[in-house]
C-alpha cells in the first residue's frame, strides 16, 4: 500500500497563487481605466449613447428640409459657474453648417477650470449630429468673475433621412454639462476673442 505524498514546497505553491491573483487584480484595474476611453471611442465611432460625431469640414450637401435644434446647459454642483445656451432653439437645414453659443460665468473669487461633456437626444440622432469645432473638445479656464461666450459649430448629416430609424426626427437636443477639472495650470483657456465683461 502506497503512502500519500506530501505536497512539494507549499510555500512556493502559495507564492505562485498569490502572484497570479496580483496579476489578475492588476489586469482588472488596467481594464477599468481603459474602459472609459475605449467606450468613448466606440461611442464616437457609432453615435451610441447620443454621442455626436466629429468632422473637419461640413457636409457635402444641404437638403431642403429643416430640423430644430434645442440647446441645454447644466453645471455640476462642484463647479462655481453659471452656464446656459445663448439661444434656446435654432432651425437649420439638414447638412447646413451652423454656429451656436453658450455663455459661462465664473462666480468664484479664484480661477476655475471646467470640462464639458455632451450628448444629443434622441440617442439615435447621435450618429448624424456632427461637430466641427466645440469648446467641449478642451478644458476651459475662467478667471474670477469672467464671462465668455463659447461657440460650437455643427451640422446634421444628410444621411439622417436615409436611415429608417431616424428619417422622421424633427428635433434634436444638444446638451452639455460642465464639471470642475482639478488638473491645475497649463490647461486650455477660453479663447481671448470670446471674452466679455461679467
Amino acid at each position: 500500500m502506497s503512502q500519500a505524498t506530501e505536497p512539494k514546497d507549499p510555500k512556493r505553491r502559495h507564492g505562485v497563487v498569490a502572484l497570479a491573483l496580483v496579476a489578475f487584480v492588476a489586469g482588472m484595474v488596467g481594464l477599468s481605466f481603459a474602459s472609459v476611453p475605449l467606450y468613448r471611442l466606440f461611442c464616437q465611432a457609432t453615435g451610441y449613447g447620443g454621442l455626436p460625431q466629429r468632422a473637419d469640414t461640413g457636409a457635402d450637401r444641404v437638403l431642403d428640409r429643416t430640423i430644430r435644434i434645442r440647446f441645454d446647459g447644466n453645471v455640476d454642483g462642484a463647479l462655481p459657474w453659471t452656464f446656459a445656451p445663448v439661444q434656446q432653439t435654432m432651425d437649420v437645414k439638414i447638412g447646413e453648417t451652423a454656429l451656436a453659443f453658450f455663455k459661462a460665468t465664473n462666480r468664484a473669487a479664484v480661477p476655475v477650470t471646467g470640462q464639458a461633456i455632451f450628448n444629443v437626444a434622441p440617442e439615435l440622432a447621435g450618429r448624424y449630429f456632427t461637430k466641427i469645432q466645440c469648446f467641449c473638445f478642451t478644458q476651459q479656464t475662467l478667471q474670477p468673475g469672467q464671462s465668455v461666450e463659447m461657440p460650437v459649430t455643427f451640422f446634421v448629416d444628410p444621411k439622417i433621412v436615409d436611415d429608417e430609424d431616424t428619417q422622421n426626427i424633427s428635433e434634436i437636443t444638444l446638451s452639455y454639462t460642465f464639471y470642475r477639472s482639478d488638473q491645475g495650470p497649463g490647461v486650455a483657456a477660453a479663447p481671448e476673442g470670446n471674452k466679455s465683461g461679467s
